[in-house]
């Protein structure tokens, strides 16, 4: 159609679309931002696609995963014990949760992969080297954690409470859903102490703390492994020193690793 610019009915329209071009054209940083966000999201729902397709390959199985997760309780409850559900749904939503952990910790590895895809744009070329074995150490370092806590301190702090229990005459049937909160408590606890190494490295290496200094801390570090000890474990001796032992010596790995892999310079060493 012809427009005719001395047509007043016409000019009304003409400028609200010029209007419309120009309120609606996106400045490059919003126009960035954008695509970040979008690429993030792509992101995500691709990580939530590899817990989810692993979660469905486990489901099957769902009863047999809780029973072995529940193995270091069994195997240490007195005769007669059990565990019940209190909860209608419990049973099933159970077992279901333990499997969606179990998910998720297979595929870790892709969920890790894309939250590098997404930054490592943004990462200078020393960094990038230093983000993947980082990312791969603390990965395995996190899985030891909690395999520690299932064959180590499971059976061992299972083996206190029911001796504790014997002499009041009590019986131990746990629910199903109290077990699997204490369970991941303790392999967070776990999977957390056993990433000291990590962080005492980043430290120094990051240039926050001195190597020398981290190695004067020591006592307070000691100290400091007993009171957070006795604030995640069950309140007896044993249960205690499971984790403020590993924990004391996750932090001597730590300064060792530092002297080996953080430049002398940084880590405050004198040439030789």
């Amino acid at each position: 159609m012809t427009t005719n610019p001395n047509d007043p009915n016409q000019a009304p329209a003409d400028a609200a679309a010029a209007g419309t071009v120009a309120g609606g054209a996106a400045t490059p940083g919003e126009d960035t931002f954008i695509s970040h966000l979008i690429e993030l999201r792509d992101r995500i729902i691709r990580a939530g696609i590899a817990v989810i397709v692993v979660f469905v390959g486990l489901v099957y199985w769902a009863p047999d995963i809780f029973r072995l997760l529940a193995r270091p309780l069994l195997q240490n409850l007195p005769a007669g014990g059990k565990m019940i559900v209190t909860d209608v749904t419990g049973s099933f939503f159970v077992p279901m949760k333990v499997t969606m952990m179990v998910a998720f910790v297979i595929a870790l590895p892709i969920v890790l992969y894309q939250l590098w895809a997404f930054v490592a744009p943004g990462l200078y070329q020393h960094e990038k080297k230093l983000v993947v074995p980082l990312v791969g150490s603390s990965y395995f370092l996190f899985l030891c954690g909690m395999a520690f806590a299932y064959f180590v301190v499971f059976p061992t702090i299972f083996r206190v409470m029911v001796h504790y229990n014997a002499p009041l005459g009590a019986e131990m049937n746990t629910d199903i859903d109290n077990y699997l909160s204490f369970v991941l408590t303790m392999f967070l606890c776990f999977g957390v102490t056993f990433e000291v190494p990590i962080v005492v490295v980043l430290l120094v290496r990051m240039g926050f703390v001195q190597l020398k200094k981290l190695k004067e801390i020591r006592p307070y570090v000691v100290v400091g492994a007993f009171v957070v000890s006795a604030v995640v474990t069950p309140p007896d001796v044993v249960s205690q020193l499971i984790l403020a032992v590993p924990l004391v010596i996750l932090y001597e790995a730590g300064l060792i690793a530092a002297r080996f892999f953080v430049p002398r310079v940084a880590a405050n060493l004198p040439v030789v």
